[in-house]
């Protein structure tokens, strides 16, 4: 069996990016109920606090702890993503989010591939950036808008909303950021690592949810339930699922993930929240499966062609 590589990310790289497509996909829906309960900002100190001692508790039984991160270099790395790529974004988010569509939020999401390009491109050279690649980026993201950029450039009418679309822009490139930094972290284990970082979080946002929001003055069933769902599984497990698909297939693989989360919304809102499937999606998953299958076309050839038969016939 092969080692895990930009080049070749290999079957079980593959099987986490779609199960974090889907894992990514459901935030949408359990944040929208948490936020029935509670303020964005709690809501954001919630996941990564939660997340975060689930997983010491787990990376602790498994081996895996904070102790674990074996050198300053590395916590310096841990810290650095903790509050610029989970702290911030989850703040620039729930911020703009209050004077923008969230089809702009979606669109600006599905944008992560495209500023990782010119990272990896300064930062990240192993990974290679070749014309099919550069054009699947593109078309998954001409797949994205055209499901769900028709309420992109709709108004609110809000006088904060060209600076709420910044805030989501940015957000968008601290994500992007975020995991090419993680690709040039040191070697640590993986929980350890993602631990880590949603612990750091947690200490920015935690005070300022105290601050801004206060203590909740009570935990209803429904909200306090999809809140404790986002911190286990959205931020818990997916950043473990993130720091795996990185450090071991690059950033640039890593980011197909943003072509895959609105149509997983998309569909567990119509299967869960009783949402109208909207009409372009089959054609826009097909644009998006399309750019995808582009970008990464010289490892699905090579795949083949470690599985096709050999002609071993004599030749005349």
């Amino acid at each position: 069996m092969s080692t895990p590589s930009p080049e070749n990310p290999g079957l079980f790289n593959w099987l986490l990016v779609i199960a974090l497509g889907v894992i990514w996909g459901g935030a949408f829906m359990s944040v929208r109920l948490s936020l029935d309960g509670f303020g964005p900002w709690t809501v954001s100190a919630w996941r990564t606090g939660l997340g975060g001692i689930t997983l010491a508790m787990i990376g602790t039984a498994l081996g895996q702890g904070v102790h674990k991160i074996p050198t300053g270099r590395a916590w310096v790395f841990a810290i650095i993503i903790g509050a610029g790529a989970v702290a911030l974004p989850f703040a620039l988010l729930s911020w703009g989010q209050q004077f923008v569509p969230s089809a702009f939020a979606g669109v600006a999401m599905g944008a992560v591939p495209l500023l990782v390009l010119p990272l990896v491109y300064l930062f990240s050279k192993e990974e290679g950036i070749g014309p099919r690649r550069v054009l699947g980026m593109l078309l998954g993201f001409v797949g994205l808008f055209i499901l769900v950029g028709p309420g992109a450039a709709a108004s609110t009418g809000h006088e904060n909303e060209w600076m709420g679309r910044l805030a989501c822009l940015a957000a968008a490139g601290c994500y992007a950021a975020g995991s090419v930094v993680t690709r040039r972290a040191p070697k640590m284990p993986p929980i350890a690592f993602a631990t880590a970082t949603l612990l750091v979080a947690a200490a920015i946002l935690i005070p300022i949810a105290a601050i801004t929001e206060g203590w909740p003055d009570s935990f209803p069933a429904k909200p306090t339930t999809a809140l404790i769902y986002a911190a286990l599984f959205p931020t818990a497990l997916a950043a473990v699922i993130r720091v795996r698909v990185i450090t071991t297939a690059g950033s640039l693989f890593m980011s197909l993930t943003s072509y895959q989360v609105p149509v997983w919304s998309v569909i567990l809102g119509v299967s869960f929240m009783g949402e109208t499937l909207p009409p372009q999606l089959f054609f826009a998953l097909a644009i998006i499966l399309s750019g995808i299958g582009l970008s990464q076309w010289s490892h699905l050839r090579r795949g083949r062609a470690k599985t096709a038969p050999r002609d071993i016939s004599p030749k005349i």
